[in-house]
């Protein structure tokens, strides 16, 4: 049974970086997802009272609150929820805790569309 305000298939796209979070914005998009943007992890967790994506896509790296500190964040919010983290920066220590903290998936940019789409289409076929 569907979870009111839950979208399915939707997802949160955060990244400080206008012009990543445009690509990753329109790649969601053009995969058959509703993709909803937000510049820091404080803005969708201001908009998840109003909002519940099917999954979260996050930078590791931001200014203030960053993708793991986020992971945490949702970890305690919504527990259910699905994170998947990027970086530009990758390292077998931050994919350690990524994977620890309960990210879903770890992916080191630049990756293939086709590494987000394997990803997304786990994340929305398991229960």
């Amino acid at each position: 049974m569907p979870v009111s305000g839950l979208t399915p298939r939707s997802v949160a796209i955060v990244d400080d970086d206008p012009a990543i979070r445009l690509a990753l914005t329109r790649l969601v998009g053009s995969l058959g997802y509703a993709a909803m943007p937000f510049e820091t992890g404080g803005h969708l967790l201001a908009a998840l009272s109003a909002v519940e994506p099917g999954c979260v896509v996050t930078d590791l790296q931001m200014p203030g609150l960053s993708g793991l500190d986020l992971l945490r964040q949702l970890r305690l919010h919504r527990p259910r929820l699905r994170v998947i983290l990027v970086t530009a920066y990758p390292s077998d220590a931050n994919r350690r805790r990524a994977l620890a903290c309960g990210a879903f998936a770890y992916l080191a940019k630049p990756f293939e569309a086709e590494e987000l789409e394997r990803c997304l289409a786990s994340v929305f076929d398991t229960p």
